[in-house]
């Protein structure tokens, strides 16, 4: 039989993040006059976050106590602290945090590698943030494809097939990313005949070449080739 005391374990190692007893790393976080710094650990790096590990020994920063220095000023110090706190304490405190807030914390979960955040966090906005998924619904697809959220791209999925003018028929359509055109109609319960998935994705294709004729009539043959090497992924689909 195993005891495990893992709560105590977390706060432990929280309190020794916001002592920074012992600390070699210090990460500058946002732009002033929004900026906070944090005490880190390169011993708690290298097994929480490999990725902030290897920026540590990437950087050439140092300070007077040769202690090395990490810049983030893209990264908004509530998301920091955020995720600063999971590495540490694996917790994360969501009450009262505004949803743009936790979406930001998201992405910045994916680009530290952190992925059983980034898992948990798509599942936390569908459970408990539908209404602002829905009224974000192009700007969050897209990102979902540009960062590989597949949580969330199979639930807007789910919602495309069944509504697929949301976004066949909206004002961005055609800077819709690949991977998620085919996404869409690969699907076989998608509510849309063939014919006009086919429309849709010659439009795309075209678009995606601003260099194609607006009349079909000045089309040459190469024009032709041009767009079939466009839509060439979404081919086998239709």
């Amino acid at each position: 039989m195993t005891l495990n005391f893992y709560e105590n374990l977390s706060n432990d190692y929280v309190k020794l993040l916001e002592n920074g007893n012992e600390h070699n790393i210090i990460i500058e976080v946002g732009e002033p006059p929004v900026m906070q710094i944090f005490k880190a650990h390169s011993s708690v790096l290298c097994y929480r976050c490999p990725y902030l590990y290897d920026e540590f020994k990437k950087s050439t920063i140092n300070n007077d106590e040769n202690i090395k220095i990490i810049q983030r000023p893209q990264i908004s110090v509530k998301v920091f602290d955020i995720i600063i706190k999971y590495i540490y304490g694996a917790t994360v405190n969501l009450e009262k945090v505004e949803t743009s807030i936790i979406f930001d914390l998201l992405v910045t979960a994916n680009q530290f590698q952190l992925e059983e955040l980034v898992a948990r966090l798509q599942t936390f906005l569908i459970e408990n943030h539908t209404s602002w998924l829905k009224l974000n619904f192009s700007k969050i697809y897209h990102s979902s494809f540009q960062t590989d959220f597949t949580v969330l791209q199979n639930y807007y999925n789910d919602i495309i097939v069944n509504h697929p003018n949301m976004i066949f028929e909206s004002n961005d359509f055609n800077t819709l990313p690949e991977a998620a055109l085919v996404s869409i109609i690969q699907r076989d319960d998608l509510q849309l005949e063939e014919s006009k998935v086919w429309d849709y994705v010659i439009q795309w294709g075209a678009a995606q070449n601003k260099t194609l004729p607006s009349n079909l009539d000045d089309w040459s043959e190469k024009d032709f080739q041009i767009l079939k090497n466009s839509i060439q992924q979404c081919l086998p689909h239709i």
